[in-house]
């Protein structure tokens, strides 16, 4: 089986949970034996990068570099970047032996899919929009706007691909209230076995530690951790930030920390190690890598109940929050902090036995190789 794996990037070219997902996408399809061509593009601050893959993956994978195209800032300049650089990928793909699956990430199938009957094209293509954040909670009103400009041309996409990969829970809901359940393959996220922590490892802290991990977006919610963290005012615990937070949303406290960007995943792992609980508080979202990886490490989990994310976390080993997310959220860190340390080292030990039964790529691989073959 041959399968062309269309990407705006791969880790760790480019950072982000699509660019980290589409990497072992590939790296584990190599695993499996299914031929890739890989196709990608490398910002030329990261170019001098080494090749991520091994010798023996990169028998099976094809890397194919496509330059990014920039155009002048505009309203839209995204999007219209974006159209461009699937006709690059286009113009590639046409000259390369044809496969027997297409598997698109975000709007890198959008030239190809409009020039699909043209092409006379009948292979397969399933498009994976991972998050739809477009149809979610918007997190403000200038946020909601920039969401707002998507809508139409996933709506596009959404109708012209022969299938949608989604995560399940809320991402398959959103799916089929725009009428394509059928066109649904359904298929979680993953975590690489190497990210598994010996749960004899795993112990609690007297003072308990929450970390949030992941970039200073909006959506992400960290504006509502600072507003719980202020009102809270306890002193029987740590919170720990780990991204690129600026300044002006650092709070003064001695009981915060800030870490900085972190890219090297043994330092990422060595600071979950440390922790009790990891905090995730988005407005919206797919299936967050950081919660399977926090998960992996042994960490409870405190996250609203977006996307897929009532797939992984439930009473067994954090909190889910809906609706008022500061209330919630003030109310599920405070029942952490006066948890007893029995109880917390339960759930921080289910975390990860959730993520060995359920979310490795060995085993998502399987199942995405078999929905393929359709």
């Amino acid at each position: 089986m041959k399968v062309a794996l269309l990407t705006d990037g791969i880790y760790p070219y480019v950072m982000g949970g699509m660019q980290k997902h589409s990497y072992f996408l590939a790296k584990y399809f190599a695993l499996n034996n299914v031929k890739v061509d890989l196709y990608h593009y490398i910002p030329e601050s990261n170019v001098n990068l080494p090749n991520p893959f091994t010798e023996e993956e990169l028998k099976n994978i094809n890397l194919i570099r496509i330059d990014y195209p920039e155009s002048r800032k505009f309203p839209g300049h995204y999007l219209y970047e974006r159209y461009l650089y699937s006709k690059e990928i286009l113009s590639v793909f046409n000259t390369n032996p044809k496969p027997d699956f297409i598997y698109a990430k975000g709007f890198s199938a959008w030239a190809l899919l409009s020039y699909k009957r043209k092409l006379n094209l009948t292979i397969p293509i399933g498009v994976n929009f991972h998050g739809y954040e477009m149809f979610q909670r918007w997190p403000d009103f200038k946020t909601g706007i920039k969401l707002q400009i998507l809508k139409l041309p996933v709506l596009n996409t959404m109708k012209k691909a022969d299938y949608l990969f989604s995560y399940g829970g809320k991402i398959s809901d959103i799916i089929k209230s725009k009428g394509y359940q059928r066109k649904i393959i359904e298929i979680p996220t993953g975590i690489s076995s190497s990210w598994l922590r010996n749960v004899n490892d795993i112990t609690t802290n007297e003072v308990k530690k929450f970390v949030f991990v992941g970039r200073a977006e909006r959506r992400k919610g960290i504006k509502e951790i600072n507003e719980v963290l202020n009102a809270l005012n306890a002193t029987n615990m740590e919170f720990h930030f780990v991204g690129p937070i600026e300044e002006n949303m650092k709070l003064n406290r001695k009981n915060v920390y800030y870490h900085g960007p972190i890219y090297n995943e043994e330092e990422i792992k060595e600071i979950l190690d440390k922790m009790d609980v990891l905090v995730c508080p988005s407005y919206s979202e797919g299936m967050p890598n950081v919660i399977m990886e926090g998960m992996s490490r042994g960490l409870a989990i405190i996250a609203t109940d977006v996307g897929a994310v009532n797939l992984m976390v439930d009473q067994s080993n954090g909190r889910l929050i809906s609706g008022d997310i500061i209330l919630h959220l003030r109310k599920a860190l405070k029942s952490f902090v006066d948890m007893d340390t029995n109880e917390l080292l339960i759930k921080k030990k289910n975390s990860t036995e959730k993520a060995r039964n359920y979310f490795t790529w060995e085993k998502v691989i399987v199942k995405t190789i078999k929905e393929m073959k359709i």
